[in-house]
């Protein structure tokens, strides 16, 4: 069973690259939310999400973030030129993927996100920062550059 995915972005260009992407890799996309509202009503349909920090109702992503996870069991991963901006809320989440991207970090980031074994200690995805290097901790959001 594929797992699904939210694409949380409000530029829609970007939106749509991101979900080829993903279905380019083998996932499907539940659903595209540019805003807290949407991406809340589609978090029952998702596995994994992908959550930029500005969207069009403001800098919600962070607390989006840490809502789909506690709220509703999905693993995060930021899509941000701002990775600073994430704050406390980088506790919620799998980690960072640094816009400007590539198709192949967004990609192998979610198979990382998807497998039973992933290993966040020793990914070495080029464009994405682990956060979880050990239970709690999210000290690598600082070398996301």
């Amino acid at each position: 069973m594929s797992k699904k995915v939210l694409i949380v972005e409000d530029e829609i260009f970007v939106a749509l690259e991101i979900e080829q992407i993903v279905e380019d890799a083998g996932f499907a996309v539940s659903a595209i939310a540019a805003d807290r509202e949407s991406a809340l009503i589609a978090a029952n349909d998702c596995d994994i999400a992908l959550v930029d920090l500005n969207l069009r109702d403001g800098p919600t992503g962070p607390g989006i973030g840490l809502e789909l996870a506690a709220q509703y069991g999905v693993q995060v991963i930021y899509v941000t030129a701002n990775p600073a901006q994430i704050g406390a809320a980088a506790e919620a989440a799998l980690g960072v993927i640094t816009k400007p991207f590539r198709a192949h970090s967004i990609a192998e980031t979610l198979r990382l996100a998807a497998s039973e074994q992933r290993d966040l200690e020793t990914a070495e995805i080029f464009g994405f920062t682990p956060f979880r290097l050990s239970p709690g901790s999210w000290s690598g959001m600082e070398s996301a550059g």
